[in-house]
C-alpha cells in the first residue's frame, strides 16, 4: 500500500499532541497520587502496612483500568481519543470527589475501626473506596488512546511514545506539587490544579477527535490505523514477555523502595529529597520509554528487551555501589541556602539510579513490540502489558517493603534484584534456545554467573552513615557503631561517642545518654507527672531511648503507661542499651506497647489519659509534620482527662525561626494557656518543650517542693537530681515563656494544618541552619517572671525570680 504523504504528516501531528496531552495526564495524576497519600495517611495512619494498602490500591486501580477498558468499548463504535477525553473528565471528578469526601470516610473508619486483620481489611476497604474509580480510569487511559493505532512498528512506537510522555509529565507533577503548589499553597490548590488540568486535557483530546473523525471519514476510520508500514511477525512465545514486564515491574517498584530508604539516610529524608529521587527515578522511566520506543523500530523487540534485563543486573549493581561506596563520600553542599543542597542531591541521585531508570523505562515499549506479534487489538495489548508490568510493581513494592527488607535487610534485597533481573533475561532467552538444548544450558549458566558474581561482591552500607545519616562525613571518625538494624519502617543503630551511647533513627541521633539530653528526655515526663494531681494514665508518643516513659515507672500512682512506637525494633533494642537509663520500662508490667502509627492511635483509641508526651522525629523528617498540626493537637487535647497535661518536644537546632514559630503558634493555638521549657546546652539554647494543659493550671512551688521531700518520692528525686534538677525551684528555673507573653513574637507565624501541612515544607528548608542560640535569645527576650501560673511563699519565690529575670537588654 502506498502512503499516503499528507495523511504521514497530519497524523504525526496528532499524535505529538496527543504525546503531549498524556504529558498532562501524568502531570496530574502524580499530583493526586501525592494529595492522596498526604490525605489517606491520616485516615489510616502511616506504618508499613498501611503505605503498602495505599500503594497496593493505587497500582491494582491501574492495573483493573488496563485489563477492563479493551473489554468494555467496541473499537469502532466510539472514536479513541473521545474515549480517552471522558477519561480524563471522569478523573477529574473522582479528583474533587476523593477530596471533597474524604472526611465522610474519616468518620466511617473511625465507627467500624478493629485491630489485627480486621483493621488492616478495613483500611484496604477505605483506600479501596477512595481511590479504586479514579485510578481504574486513570490505567484505562493508555489502552483507550492506543485504538487510534495499529499494531504496526510505527504504531506499537508511538505506544511506547505516550507512555514516556504520560512519565515525564509525572516527573513535572512530582516536581510542582512538591516544590511549588504544596509547598506555597495546600493539598486544596493542588487538586483543583490537577482537576483543571484533567479538564483542559479532556477539551483538547475531544476536538483532536473532532477533527480526526472529520478527515478520516464518517465509516469512523482513523488516520493513525492507515499506517503503511507492515504488521509485525507471528511469534511463538507471547507468555515469556508477560512474564519478564511482570518481573520487570517488580524489580522497579522494589528497588525504589530500598533506593529511597538509602538514598533518605544520605541527603536527608525531607520531603523535598523524596520529590527530587521520584522526579528523578520518573525521568529515567520517561526517557528510557521514549528511546526504547524508537529502538522497537529497528530492532528484534525480544531479543533487546532480554538484553535491557541483563543489562539490569548490571545498573543495580552500579546503584548499590554508588549508595555504599561513592556517594557518602561525596563533599557536602556548601552552606549557602537549601536550593543548592537541592542541586546536588539532584546529581547524587541521578548518578545512582539513572542507570537502572532507564532500562527499566525501555522495557515497556520492547515489550509492547515484543507482544504486538501476537495481537492484533492496540488497547488489549496495551492493557495486558500495563496490567502484567503493574501487577508485577505491586508484587515488588509490597514483598520488597513489608517482607524483604525487614527480614534479610536492603544489601539482600539488591541481591535478590539482581537475581530476578537476570531470571526476567532467560524468560526470553531460553525459549528460543530451548530447542538446541546446549544453547539453553550455557545461556542459564551465563546469566546464572553475572548474577551470583554481581550479588556477592555488593558492598555493605557503611555503619556510620546507618548511624549518623547526611553527617555521615562530618562524624565517621570519632563514633564507634556498636548496633545496626533496619526495621519496617525505619533503620535503627546505637553508637558510642566517647562514652556517651546514642540512639539513631533513619540516620538521625534521636536521643542519648548524654547530660542535655538526658535532661530534656527526663523532664518531658517528671515536670506534666509532678504538675498533675494525681496521674494514673499516660501515653507516651514514641519510645526513642525510653527514658521519657521510663521517668513515669517512678510514681506509684500511675497505674497505666501505653507507649506509642511505629517501628517493632526499637523498644527491645533500646531497652537492651539503655536499660538502666530508662528503668527497663519496656518490661515493667504497667506497660503496654502499642506498634502504630501515633497519628492513628490518638484518632482511633477511645481511651483518655492523664498525661500525654510527645517527642517526635524532626519535623524536616517527611511525615512527621502530621504530629504538629492543629488537628492532631485538638485529638490529643480530647483524648486528656479533666485536668490533663500534655508535653511537646520542639528541637531548635537544624531549623529557623519561622519554623519554630510556626510548631509554637500551632501549639497555642489549641492550648492559649501554653508555656516553654528550655533545655540549654552550656547556657545556650539546644532545644525546648511545650506544656498544655486541658484546664487552667496554677504551680505551688512549696507544694510542688513538698511532694519531692515525701519518701516515696525518692526515686523522683534521684533521677531529677542525675540531671541537676533536684529542687523544686531547679525544676521551674527552666521555665522560658508562655503563651501570652510571647505573642508579638508569634505574630504573623503559619498555623500547621491537617490539609497544608506547611510545616513539613518550612522545616526541610532549614534543615541545614544551627540557630538555636540565635532562636532562643528571642525567646528569652519575653520572658517575665509568670505571677499568673507560679505561686507561693516568698522564700520559694524570691530565688525562682533570680534565676527567671528577664535578659539584660543588648543595648
Amino acid at each position: 500500500m502506498t502512503e499516503n504523504k499528507s495523511h504521514r504528516n497530519i497524523e504525526s501531528i496528532d499524535l505529538l499532541v496527543l504525546a503531549f496531552l498524556f504529558a498532562g495526564s501524568g502531570c496530574a495524576a502524580l499530583i493526586y497520587e501525592i494529595v492522596w497519600y498526604q490525605l489517606l495517611e491520616f485516615v489510616i495512619g502511616s506504618t508499613a502496612i498501611s503505605l503498602g494498602v495505599l500503594l497496593a490500591t493505587f497500582m491494582g486501580g491501574l492495573c483493573i483500568g488496563s485489563i477492563v477498558l479493551p473489554r468494555m468499548t467496541a473499537p469502532r463504535r466510539y472514536h479513541p481519543l473521545q474515549v480517552f477525553a471522558s477519561i480524563e473528565l471522569g478523573i477529574g471528578a473522582c479528583g474533587l470527589l476523593v477530596w471533597w469526601g474524604t472526611p465522610f470516610v474519616d468518620h466511617l473508619y473511625l465507627a467500624a475501626f478493629g485491630h489485627g486483620l480486621p483493621a488492616i481489611l478495613l483500611r484496604a476497604m477505605v483506600a479501596s473506596l477512595c481511590l479504586l474509580p479514579p485510578t481504574v480510569l486513570m490505567g484505562a487511559s493508555l489502552p483507550a488512546a492506543a485504538r487510534w493505532m495499529e499494531t504496526t512498528r510505527q504504531g506499537v512506537s508511538w505506544m511506547g511514545l505516550l507512555y514516556g510522555a504520560n512519565t515525564v509529565g509525572a516527573v513535572f507533577g512530582s516536581l510542582l506539587a512538591g516544590f511549588y503548589l504544596l509547598r506555597i499553597f495546600d493539598m486544596a490548590t493542588a487538586t483543583y490544579a490537577a482537576a483543571a488540568i484533567n479538564a483542559t486535557v479532556a477539551l483538547i483530546a475531544s476536538v483532536l477527535s473532532q477533527s480526526a473523525s472529520a478527515r478520516a471519514g464518517s465509516d469512523g476510520v482513523d488516520i493513525a490505523n492507515e499506517q503503511g508500514a507492515a504488521p509485525f511477525a507471528a511469534t511463538a512465545h507471547p507468555r515469556p514477555v508477560y512474564a519478564t514486564i511482570a518481573l520487570s515491574g517488580a524489580c522497579a517498584l522494589g528497588a525504589e523502595t530500598i533506593w529511597m530508604r538509602l538514598l533518605g539516610l544520605t541527603m536527608g529524608a525531607t520531603v523535598y529529597t523524596f520529590s527530587i529521587l521520584l522526579a528523578v527515578f520518573l525521568v529515567g522511566l520517561g526517557v528510557g520509554g521514549g528511546a526504547g520506543a524508537w529502538l522497537s523500530r529497528w530492532v528484534k523487540s525480544s531479543t533487546a528487551l532480554g538484553f535491557s534485563q541483563l543489562l539490569l543486573t548490571l545498573a543495580i549493581a552500579w546503584t548499590a555501589y554508588m549508595l555504599a561506596d561513592s556517594l557518602p563520600y561525596w563533599p557536602a553542599a556548601p552552606t549557602s541556602g537549601p536550593w543548592v543542597t537541592f542541586r546536588t542531591d539532584l546529581l547524587r541521585a541521578a548518578a545512582a539510579m539513572l542507570p537502572a531508570a532507564l532500562l527499566w523505562g525501555a522495557s515497556f515499549p520492547l515489550a509492547l513490540a515484543a507482544a504486538a506479534e501476537r495481537d492484533s487489538d492496540s488497547a488489549r495489548l496495551v492493557g495486558g502489558i500495563y496490567a502484567a508490568n503493574t501487577g508485577g510493581a505491586i508484587l515488588g513494592a509490597l514483598v520488597f517493603g513489608i517482607v524483604l527488607i525487614p527480614c534479610v535487610g536492603t544489601l539482600n534485597s539488591q541481591r535478590i534484584l539482581i537475581v530476578l533481573s537476570a531470571v526476567s533475561a532467560l524468560c526470553i532467552f531460553l525459549p528460543r534456545v530451548w530447542p538446541r538444548r546446549g544453547y539453553a544450558v550455557l545461556c542459564l549458566l551465563a546469566a546464572s554467573g553475572i548474577a551470583v558474581a554481581l550479588a556477592a561482591n555488593l558492598p555493605r552500607l557503611p555503619d556510620d552513615l546507618v548511624a549518623y545519616g547526611r553527617r555521615f562525613l562530618t562524624t565517621k571518625d570519632y563514633a564507634k557503631v556498636l548496633f545496626t538494624a533496619e526495621g519496617l519502617n525505619s533503620t535503627i543503630a546505637v553508637s558510642d561517642w566517647d562514652g556517651v551511647l546514642q540512639f539513631h533513627v533513619s540516620g538521625k541521633v534521636e536521643a542519648s545518654t548524654g547530660s542535655y539530653d538526658m535532661r530534656l528526655q527526663r523532664t518531658l515526663g517528671h515536670l506534666p507527672a509532678l504538675l498533675h494531681p494525681n496521674p494514673r494514665s499516660v501515653l507516651v508518643v514514641g519510645f526513642g531511648a525510653g527514658v521519657t516513659a521510663g521517668s513515669f515507672t517512678l510514681y506509684p500512682g500511675i497505674q497505666r503507661i501505653v507507649i506509642c512506637e511505629i517501628e517493632p525494633l526499637i523498644p527491645p533494642v533500646a531497652t537492651r542499651f539503655f536499660g538502666p537509663q530508662n528503668y527497663n520500662v519496656l518490661h515493667d508490667p504497667r506497660t503496654q506497647i502499642v506498634y502504630d502509627d501515633a497519628r492513628h492511635f490518638v484518632l482511633t483509641t477511645p481511651e483518655k489519659f492523664d498525661i500525654i508526651t510527645s517527642d517526635p522525629i524532626h519535623p524536616w523528617v517527611k511525615g512527621s509534620a502530621t504530629l504538629y498540626t492543629k488537628e492532631y493537637f485538638e485529638m490529643v487535647k480530647a483524648h486528656l482527662n479533666p485536668g490533663g497535661l500534655v508535653t511537646q518536644w520542639v528541637p531548635l537546632y537544624e531549623t529557623d525561626a519561622d519554623t519554630v514559630k510556626s510548631e509554637v503558634a500551632t501549639f497555642f493555638d489549641v492550648f492559649p494557656g501554653g508555656t516553654i521549657w528550655a533545655n540549654e546546652n552550656q547556657e545556650s539554647g539546644y532545644d525546648v518543650f511545650l506544656l498544655g494543659s486541658k484546664d487552667p493550671i496554677t504551680i505551688d512551688v512549696d507544694a510542688l517542693q513538698s511532694r519531692l521531700d515525701s519518701p516515696e518520692y525518692a526515686g523522683v528525686v534521684q533521677s531529677l537530681s542525675d540531671v541537676m534538677l533536684g529542687s523544686a525551684v531547679d525544676l521551674l528555673s527552666i521555665y522560658t515563656s508562655q503563651a501570652s507573653d510571647l505573642k508579638p513574637w508569634l505574630n504573623g507565624a503559619v498555623i500547621n494544618r491537617d490539609r497544608n501541612l506547611r510545616l513539613q515544607y518550612l522545616a526541610a528548608m532549614a534543615v541545614n541552619n544551627y540557630l538555636e542560640a540565635t532562636i532562643y535569645d528571642q525567646m528569652l527576650a519575653y520572658r517575665m517572671f509568670p505571677a499568673n501560673l507560679i505561686k507561693g511563699s516568698e522564700t520559694s519565690l524570691r530565688p525562682l525570680r533570680a534565676k527567671l529575670k528577664p535578659p539584660p537588654d543588648p543595648d
